[in-house]
This record gives C-alpha cells, structure tokens and sequence, in this order.
C-alpha cells in the first residue's frame, strides 16, 4: 500500500494541493464542455461530498491530537519515573550509588538524544536496543545488592522505582508507533479531490460562478490535511513533543552524578 511515512510533509502537501487543485480544473473542463446546463444535482453532491469531507477531517484530527497528546503524557510520566528512580538511587550504599547515577546520566542522555532530531529507524532501534542494555546493567546491580541483604528498604525502594522506568520506555515506545492509520490519510485526499472535482464541475455547468472559491477551499483543506500528518509525526515534523521535562531530568542526574 502507498505509505505517506515514505515521504516528506511538504512534498505531500505540494503533490496533495496540486492533485486537488487539478481535480478542479478536469471537473471545470468537463463541465464546460457538458451538454447538461442543469447543475442542482451536481451542486447536491458537492455539498454532500464536501459534508462527507468535514465530517473525515473533524474524526481525523481528533485522533491525531489524542494520539500527540498521549505522546506528551508518556515523555513526562518516563522523565517523572527517571527521576523517581534517581532520588531512590542515592539512597543506595557506595560504590553502588555512584555507578548507577552514572548509568542513568547515560540512560536519559540517550532517550533525550534520539528526540533532538529526526532519526532514522535504524537510529531508533540502535537507541531502544542501547537502552536495554543500560536496563539491564541497573537491574543486575539492584538484583546484586537484594541479595547481600533481602532486607533493605533502600533497594526495594530502588528496585520498585526501576520497574516503573522500565515499563515507561514501553508506554512511550507503544505511543510513538500508535498513527493514525494511512488508510485514513489516504481516505481524506480521495475525498478532498472527489469534492473539488464535483465543485469545478459545477462550476463549468455556470459560466458565472468564479473558481476563485474552489481555489480556496482547496488550499484550506489540503492545509488542515498537513496539520494533522504533522500532528501525526513524531519526528521530522514542525509541531513536535516538548522534551522539556526529559531535559530537566537529564540536569538534575547531571548535577547529581558530579
């Protein structure tokens, strides 16, 4: 199937303006050229089509803003448990304590890196499998020490606070790969140009009415279609997730590890 991820958000929004724009015109030239000068039934399904349209664009953008929105929730819940799990590591006895703030400074420097600009998904995966790794090497250490003493609160503090890390980056990960589905995406420019085909028609049936409107609509509609495949992006798009919190993370473990 034809992926829009395969291709750059203004390269969709010159190609998807251009189809509509044309959409237009052909429909313009044929109704021009109709021997029907009757143009109820037309304007009928234009308004029908165009109806059809809002009603697309309006479940569409919901999604991809819910989707955006629950992408911002998951870099602020994974900072907050980063955090959490750097508070509770200085409560660990030395040398344990110093060399697992060492490990998160590593950790969050890598889930904040990855964000900081558009990264391939060869990138991406490096990063998650890095991480791992990094997950591991702290619940090796927090597994090490429960086990010279089961009984210390510190540790299962420690322990507690990781496991709530290590689930976050899940959440984040589910949340940056829920989209919006193309074939959606796809739906909204095949009626967009349904739309200004028929609103071109219409117009060629009426040697009064003015394409300027048709114009109009159409760089409207295409512009509402690139907010939401922006909105829909992760990375590589102009409306991106505030990395704020991860960043006020990362400083804090950095002052803490020093």
């Amino acid at each position: 199937m034809f992926d829009l991820d395969n291709y750059s958000l203004l390269t969709i929004l010159l190609v998807g303006l251009v189809v509509v724009l044309g959409a237009s015109e052909i429909g313009r030239w044929l109704g021009a050229h109709s021997d029907d000068h009757g143009s109820s039934d037309v304007s009928t399904l234009e308004s029908a089509v165009f109806g059809l349209l809002a009603l697309m664009i309006g479940f569409t953008f919901a999604m991809a803003l819910s989707r955006f929105e629950t992408r911002r929730d998951a870099v602020l819940n994974e900072a907050n448990a980063i955090g959490t799990t750097a508070l509770r590591a200085r409560l660990l006895p030395e040398p344990e304590r110093k060399e697992v703030l060492k490990l998160l400074n590593q950790y969050v420097k890598i889930r904040l890196d990855i964000t900081q600009r558009p990264a391939s998904r060869t990138e991406l995966m490096t990063a998650i499998s890095r991480s791992n790794e990094l997950q591991e090497s702290l619940w090796q250490r927090a597994t090490t020490l429960a086990a010279k003493n089961n009984g210390m609160v510190p540790t299962g503090l420690f322990i507690q606070a990781l496991n709530e890390m290590i689930d976050n980056q899940g959440k984040r990960l589910a949340a940056l790969r829920n989209r919006v589905p193309n074939i959606v995406l796809l739906s909204l420019f095949g009626i967009a140009i349904v739309g200004s085909g028929f609103a071109g028609y219409a117009n060629g049936l009426d040697p009064r009415r003015t394409q300027v409107p048709v114009y109009i609509t159409a760089i409207l509609v295409s512009g509402v279609i690139f907010l939401i495949l922006d909105l829909d992006r992760p990375s590589g798009g102009f409306i991106a997730v505030s990395q704020q919190p991860m960043i006020d993370t990362a400083a804090s473990i950095d002052a803490l590890s020093n």
